[in-house]
């Protein structure tokens, strides 16, 4: 049943007054026959059901018969009229393809042959992997078939059929069937049971038992309520052995038992008599009955009456145990199940099918078949588990430890290793002795996610182990364990060691290189694990350089930082000058004037003596970012810049700064200068209305007071002054952008601050389903009305207040354990429970 939905709908039927901890265990599981069975009902409805232990045969209203294995997957489909194929060459039957109920499908004991019947008088017997035995139509519907039991031997060929009578159909040696009418004249024949040598079937007027071999008839059972329609309510039959009859009709149940004559009592009588052993009447009408050892299993139909509406209503099966007594019977289970449209059927439309092999009972109805089978010793533990009874589990430890073994045997090595959490609880030495089991038979992988971590801690070997278990056949899955493991549950040296062999014969082996920095991480051998990550172009190196502050590790590693991410590591470097020197940084990255583009774009000040050596690697490598820079600069000199502009050949002049009517133009090396102006020969000196026009355009892009001192004692500027205040009031106005842009700055933080304030006074959600991380058990107590105490943090990671380490002198803080223990940042405390 590995494939069935197990989404059925059960209630036990309980006393609502009684505790909940008199709550009984149900005796019975139930699931949902899906796959084939899913799509089939989508479209088409179920009639009939015969169970082999083989497989199972499902009849459609639709004339459809589908052969399925046991998971509900169909492994055959035969159509009502493509069986009956020969009628279309006869001229005979109904129209081909028009829709006919199945009525009926029987097999014999092996499987290999089965006998199927239809609303429209249709009779059809034939071998699954032979040739067809038998085809026949009749004048009226056939309710019912049975084969002989024993079918496939040849003296056994036969079969008997019900409609308006009982008839038996022999095949003679001459392989011709013959018939013969049993018994008529009562009514439809609705049900028949075929047992041995005995043939049970039910009319109006009662049950009759024969016996082919004899063709006697021996008894007659009566019907107890005529009231009901025997169409609505039939009568359902079941053997429970070879001579024992239980019926079922309305709410009547028989146990009739076929004992032998004393010779001295037979006369004119047959062989055989029954007498009823037990008689006794259930609450809801009988739609289906089974043995269960010496119990019985019913399945009832269900009608309740509305309060409000005060009419009956259609209400959920029932599927009872019961212990059958010679006038009563003893209720040992009952549930109520949520078929698929129990609202619409009656109680012909429920079937009740089982399997003797397996104890398997399938309650059929038109829109759902379920399976309810007995529950096992894996059921009751799951349930003591699930009810939280671990006083009985850990009253018997060796019932949980005989359980895990049973899984283990099974096969079932997750679930065996789940369930060494709840058995094994805190005793270290019993994880340790279940864990080298695991490793016996080559499992250390399935246990590995249920280690404890923290109370108890296990021996380091024991998490070495499971270590390199992964190790040798899984990068990723040991990746992941050092990930998540604390680090102090294993000798890392020994860890690192092992990962240094494997990556000798993969050295460029991603994970591993991930994994052995994070684990030089836990040793605190940074450098090392910086080194690593810079090759990797790991994302968390600036993470790890701000957090462990290696600033003195990255001396000779700017470059390298720079290539991997300019603008982070041009950010980083600016924000740590006092760890990590301009100059140092502007030395490393000589010659690399595309990286000092980066340093310069994020500050046009930082480094500012060197902006005279740098104008030499723009012109020597990257020319496009020279006049910008020169534009940008406030510090380097003029003539620097035009005479670094003629290298290369170039002839062409530099324009430097845009004016409002003309440019500055930068001459070739060696030109001469007026009034400490550069000229360009074949050009006037720069006239006071030029200067004016330098004044009234600079704005605050250059420093005015630069310009003002080079101009030449005694020059005449027009309109000086009104020049002089324009610089002025541009400054003023730059002021205001910037006190301006300062006060939106704090409001939008003050904005921000109140948020995250708000955000982090919200409660967190605590309920049972919650654990805590250090010794993996709920974190709210079985009573909550004893007093306790929790740990949330704004990771939202959880602990008892009893399983965190206590905080050293030197701590500032209670910190996560999961968090701070792989260097990741620690959790911060955001809420303590106490009760």
């Amino acid at each position: 049943m590995a494939e069935a939905e197990k989404d059925v709908s059960v209630e036990e039927s309980t006393d609502e007054s009684e505790e909940e901890e008199s709550e009984e265990e149900p005796k019975l599981r139930y699931e949902r026959l899906s796959n084939g069975v899913t799509e089939i009902l989508q479209k088409d409805a179920a009639s009939c059901m015969t169970v082999h232990e083989k497989f199972l045969a499902l009849g459609t209203h639709y004339g459809k018969v589908y052969l399925l294995d046991v998971q509900g997957n169909i492994t055959q489909k035969f159509d009502i009229v493509s069986i009956r194929k020969y009628e279309k060459r006869l001229g005979l039957g109904t129209k081909m393809g028009s829709p006919v109920k199945i009525n009926q499908i029987s097999l014999d004991e092996s499987g290999e042959h089965m006998g199927v019947c239809s609303e429209d008088g249709k009779v059809q017997v034939f071998g699954l992997y032979s040739g067809e035995e038998f085809h026949e139509t009749f004048d009226c519907p056939i309710k019912i078939i049975a084969v002989h039991p024993q079918f496939l031997r040849s003296h056994c060929k036969q079969f008997v059929t019900g409609g308006k009578k009982l008839v038996l159909f022999e095949r003679s040696w001459m392989s011709r069937w013959k018939s013969s009418v049993l018994h008529e004249g009562e009514g439809n024949i609705r049900n028949v049971k075929w047992r041995g040598n005995l043939i049970a079937w039910a009319n109006n007027m009662g049950v009759k038992i024969l016996d082919v071999i004899s063709k006697q008839r021996i008894t007659n059972v009566p019907r107890d309520d005529i009231s009901l329609r025997p169409d609505m309510y039939p009568c359902s039959l079941c053997w429970k052995d070879n001579v024992t009859l239980i019926i079922g009709w309305g709410s009547s149940v028989k146990i009739c038992s076929v004992k032998e004559r004393h010779a001295s009592e037979i006369r004119d009588l047959p062989n055989r008599y029954v007498e009823i052993v037990s008689q006794f009447d259930m609450e809801f009408y009988i739609s289906g009955l089974a043995p269960l050892c010496d119990q019985l299993v019913v399945l009832s139909y269900v009608k309740e009456t509305s309060d409000k509406m005060e009419r009956e209503y259609c209400a959920r099966p029932r599927l009872d145990i019961i212990q059958p007594l010679p006038e009563t019977c003893e209720e040992i289970s009952s549930d109520a199940l949520t078929v698929r449209g129990f609202q619409e059927n009656e109680c012909r439309d429920y079937h009740l099918e089982h399997s003797e092999g397996e104890s398997l009972f399938y309650i059929v109805s038109p829109r759902d078949v379920v399976v309810a089978k007995e529950r096992d010793q894996d059921d009751h533990i799951d349930w003591l588990l699930e009810k939280k009874k671990y006083e009985v589990i850990s009253g018997t430890l060796d019932i949980g430890l005989a359980y895990i073994s049973h899984l283990v045997e099974k096969g079932e090595h997750d679930m065996a290793a789940r369930k060494c959490q709840k058995v094994l609880g805190k005793n270290a030495a019993l994880w340790e002795y279940e864990v080298y089991k695991f490793k016996e038979i080559g499992q250390l992988k399935a246990i590995s996610p249920y280690l404890p971590r923290g109370d108890p801690v296990l021996k380091p070997l024991i998490y070495e182990m499971i270590l390199h278990e992964f190790l040798e056949s899984d990068y990723e899955g040991f990746a992941t364990l050092i990930r998540e493991w604390p680090g102090d549950l294993y000798n890392n040296s020994v860890i690192v060691q092992a990962v240094r062999d494997h990556l000798k014969k993969d050295p460029q082996n991603t994970t591993l290189l991930r994994t052995l920095a994070e684990l030089y991480t836990y040793d605190k051998s940074y450098s090392q694990a910086l080194q690593i990550y810079l090759t990797l172009r790991h994302k968390d190196v600036f993470q790890l350089i701000h957090k462990h502050n290696l600033f003195s590790a990255i001396q000779d590693k700017i470059v390298l930082l720079m290539d991997f991410d300019s603008e982070k590591a041009v950010d980083m470097l600016l924000d740590n000058e006092d760890k990590i020197s301009i100059k140092r940084v502007v030395e490393e990255l000589e010659n690399r004037p595309e990286l000092q583009h980066v340093l310069f774009k994020r500050d046009h000040h930082k480094g500012q003596r060197f902006h005279e050596k740098q104008i030499s690697l723009y012109a020597e490598y990257d020319r496009p970012n020279l006049l910008p820079f020169l534009r940008d600069s406030t510090h380097c000199p003029l003539e620097k810049g035009a005479t670094e502009g003629q290298m290369g050949g170039s002839q062409r002049p530099l324009l430097a700064l845009p004016t409002a009517g003309q440019a500055v133009v930068c001459p070739p090396a060696r030109a001469p200068a007026v009034g400490g102006l550069p000229v360009t020969p074949g050009l006037p000196p720069p006239s006071p209305a030029f200067i004016t026009g330098l004044l009234n355009n600079i704005g605050t892009h250059v420093d005015p007071i630069l310009l003002i001192h080079r101009i030449k004692e005694g020059m005449e500027i027009p309109n000086l002054r009104d020049s002089l205040v324009k610089i002025l009031q541009d400054y003023n106005l730059q002021i205001l952008l910037r006190e301006g842009c300062k006060k939106i700055l704090v409001a939008d933080s003050l904005s921000l601050l109140k948020k995250m304030h708000h955000t982090q006074m919200k409660g967190v959600l605590v309920d049972e389903e919650n654990i805590c991380e250090s010794c993996l058990s709920p974190v709210l107590p079985p009573d909550v009305a004893k007093p306790f105490s929790v740990v949330v943090f704004h990771c939202r990671h959880m602990f008892h207040k009893e399983c965190l380490p206590v905080p050293s002198m030197n701590s500032s803080g209670q910190f996560c354990n999961i968090c701070s223990a792989k260097n990741r940042g620690p959790g911060s405390a955001i809420l303590e429970m106490k009760k």
